[in-house]
């Protein structure tokens, strides 16, 4: 038996590496015991003294039946958690899955759904202990005479509420550890004495017993079931908390399987025995379980107890549930400030959750957020059930999630080669991922807050991404990807980047730049020869046949040595600027790469090569990146790129994309500047310093990353001064009115520095 203490520091420890995305993971140092520990503290705990009233109310003595299926249903999500939480054995559960096998955006959306989950498993836990303590103090009062009615009214057990969730918020601001040790002995004392004693009772019981308290077995019917499942589904949740300590567990593909197995077998092994004394010796005689789960949803199982304990069992089931359900609301509170800390530094909530209190090293913003929203819901959630439905509806959402990720990986391979493999798959994993969101949407008809506050935060949420965070969000998850080509075929993508080469010299430099747009060997990239078929007809008008330049061949050469197996294509057009723009829609390319020697002077060639070249621009509905490099320019040779930093850019996307590709593998540097006026005082240099740092590490590793103001009148002299220490400069093309343009600024300083220049025109996409 694990003790409350072994629960809560089990927990806390969980939920110190939970989410904590970017961070070097720890040292692996937990073992078997300790991962079963983990998930016995987190299943078996005040879930089932606060909703078996609920359940046996529900459906009745069926409330059995629908723990075991709920069990089942936990088993087939704990294999896929196994699975994924082997085949990547990183801190961060059900989120970090998200992030490696789906999108950022969905990354987003299983963060702010599990941030929901853990603030409304809290509401339920806080209003647990407010009706556990509300009747205690009832019964107190009523020993010296008849309690006021006021001491169990409804605004009192929201101040009971109140005050636990205040008290863990400030305790949890001063230390990461949160408190909660001193809530030591009540699950220990509840489940030894109570299993114990009951068994007892029930093998002394008249000869019959089972039979006759277990009539009718199912009252309500399969709906009732159905309904009795939904509300108490959270009660088996706990064995995420083993995947999201993965990074911790020693030889992950031996333990963490066996772990989330053992620790739900425990859990099970305790609750189906308690439900079945519950619903025998401890029923009224004169009352049937569900008359009594009416009379006292909240409270039943101390009403039970005190029927084969007497008057000592009450109260001791009464005490060891506040200890509980405290623990719990803690436990939980914790959980929750970690995922939306994790989640502020992916940039998916505000940057300000993550910072740290420079004093207690603890993230004060994301824990109060976390409260805040906890007693926001205290306040809209009715009573126990409408808790218990949306906090289980959540997470079965979320479990829904993690079948899902696990299929997908496993068809796209990845991860470890020795990770734990599912069993009939993908059956298994199908079944289990329908049973819980067909569990989620019947839970979410059937009990209408719960669906309705469920689908306001999924709104809020994606208003929120999409107005405030997907830019800088996706930024960072396109430098990840491109950093890291076994993402890009964890999440079943394969881009496709259309080169058109013309000049034999700079082929070999268009491709490896390209290369950085496609990852080698999940990326492709597509050569392309035009011929114009003028070129067939000589001087006195003879016909002449084609011949195919240097350029393609010296392009494919180049693609091999950069690890690719690249697909060409030769194609006959009079206008080879309509004829890649034809391509590049009929291939569906992700992006298109350029390469120019020149771009615009006082030559008319160049302006009718510029315009020519705009108006392709806004023909392809794609990424275009534009080369102009000088002779014998060799990317893989550069060591120092210049990215120059005005004000609000479009280009953040593609420019993270193309900066995580040309570090991949290789030690650059890279440069984020900005240029400020003559005259600007300390303060705004300073401060201007310190932002473009900030976004700088968001767009490269911190290790390579570095920001630069320089002071000049002239934006583009200072670009340029900047631009003779570099080997690339990378510069972002305007767009106005919808239109996508070559500005004056991007023109002047690729015309007038010496070292290659890549120009960007990132695609609006939906």
């Amino acid at each position: 038996m694990v003790t409350q203490s072994c629960y809560f520091r089990a927990v806390v420890l969980g939920c110190r590496l939970l989410f904590m995305a970017g961070d070097q993971q720890a040292e692996r140092r937990v073992g078997l015991l300790g991962a079963t520990g983990v998930g016995v503290g987190a299943i078996v705990g005040g879930g089932i003294l606060v909703l078996a009233g609920v359940a046996f109310q529900t459906a009745g003595p069926g409330a059995i039946f629908a723990f075991g299926l709920n069990g089942f249903i936990a088993v087939l999500t704990a294999l896929s958690f196994a699975e994924m939480s082997t085949a990547f054995p990183e801190s961060g559960g059900a989120y970090t899955f998200a992030k490696k096998v789906l999108s950022v955006r969905a990354a987003f959306a299983v963060g702010w759904v599990l941030w929901f989950a853990y603030i409304v498993a809290g509401v339920l836990y806080a209003l647990g202990f407010a009706e556990y303590a509300s009747v205690m103090l009832v019964d107190l009062v009523s020993l010296g005479g008849d309690a006021p009615d006021w001491l169990a009214s409804r605004q009192i057990v929201l101040l009971l509420a109140f005050a636990a969730t205040g008290c863990y918020t400030l305790s949890l601001i001063r230390s990461n550890a949160g408190g909660g040790y001193w809530a030591t002995a009540g699950k220990v004392v509840l489940f030894v004495v109570l299993v114990g004693a009951g068994l007892w009772a029930l093998a002394k019981a008249p000869a019959g017993l089972i039979e006759r308290s277990t009539r009718p077995w199912l009252p309500t019917g399969g709906v009732g079931l159905l309904s009795a499942m939904g509300f108490t589904f959270i009660a088996l949740q706990g064995f995420d908390l083993i995947a999201a300590i993965a990074g911790e567990v020693k030889q992950p593909r031996r333990v963490i399987p066996r772990a989330m197995l053992l620790s739900l077998a425990a859990a099970l092994l305790i609750y189906l025995p308690l439900l079945l004394i519950t619903s025998t010796v401890g029923r009224d005689p004169h009352s049937t379980i569900v008359q009594m789960a009416t009379e006292h949803p909240e409270t039943l199982m101390a009403e039970s107890v005190g029927n084969y304990l007497g008057r000592v069992g009450y109260w001791l089931v009464s005490v060891a549930a506040v200890l509980s359900t405290l623990s719990a609301l803690a436990a939980n509170l914790l959980a929750a400030s970690r995922v939306a800390l994790s989640m502020a530094r992916d940039r998916t909530l505000p940057v300000v959750l993550a910072r740290l209190s420079p004093e207690r090293r603890t993230p004060a913003g994301a824990v109060v957020a976390s409260a805040l929203t906890l007693v926001a819901i205290l306040i809209m959630v009715p009573d126990l059930a409408s808790a218990g439905a949306a906090a289980s509806l959540i997470f079965l959402v979320s479990f829904a999630l993690v079948h899902l990720t696990a299929y997908l990986a496993r068809r796209r391979g990845g991860g470890a080669p020795d990770a734990y493999q599912t069993p009939w798959f993908p059956v298994l994993p199908a079944v289990g991922g329908v049973a819980c969101l067909a569990l989620a949407v019947f839970q979410a008809v059937k009990v209408p807050s719960a669906g309705e506050i469920t689908a306001l935060w999924l709104a809020l949420g994606g208003m929120l991404y999409y107005s405030l965070f997907s830019t800088r969000a996706e930024a960072v998850d396109a430098y990840s990807q491109a950093a890291d080509p076994g993402l890009v075929r964890l999440r079943g993508r394969s881009p496709l980047v259309l080169v058109p080469v013309a000049n034999p010299e700079s082929a070999p430099a268009m491709v490896q730049v390209a290369a950085a747009l496609a990852p080698p060997s999940f990326g492709r990239v597509l050569l392309l020869s035009v011929l114009r078929r003028s070129d067939r007809v000589s001087h006195v008008g003879e016909p002449q046949p084609f011949t195919l330049g240097q350029e393609i061949s010296r392009a494919i050469g180049a693609s091999f040595e950069a690890g690719h197996e690249p697909e060409t294509l030769i194609t006959v057009a009079d206008d080879p600027w309509a004829e890649i723009a034809r391509v590049a829609s009929e291939h569906r390319c992700e992006s298109l790469f350029l390469g120019l020697s020149r771009l615009h002077d006082t030559g008319s060639g160049d302006v009718l090569q510029a315009a020519a070249l705009e108006r392709l621009l806004n023909k392809v509905r794609m990424d275009v990146a534009i080369l102009r490099a000088p002779p014998g320019f060799r990317p893989t040779e550069a060591r120092r790129i210049l990215v120059p930093i005005g004000g609000k850019s479009e280009h953040d996307i593609l420019r993270a994309r193309l900066l995580g590709g040309l570090c991949r593998g290789t030690d650059r540097e890279v440069v984020f500047l900005r240029v400020l006026p003559s005259g600007s005082s300390e303060e705004r240099l300073a401060r201007s310093r310190s932002e473009l740092q900030g976004f700088a590490e968001e767009e490269a590793p911190p290790a390579t990353a570095s920001a630069e103001i320089e002071v000049a009148d002239d934006v583009v002299e200072g670009v340029v001064r900047r631009a003779a220490e570099a080997d690339i400069v990378i510069l972002g093309l305007q767009r106005h009115r919808g239109q996508r343009l070559f500005g004056e600024v991007a023109l002047r300083i690729a015309t007038r520095t010496e070292v290659a220049t890549i120009m960007l025109s990132h695609e609006r996409r939906a």
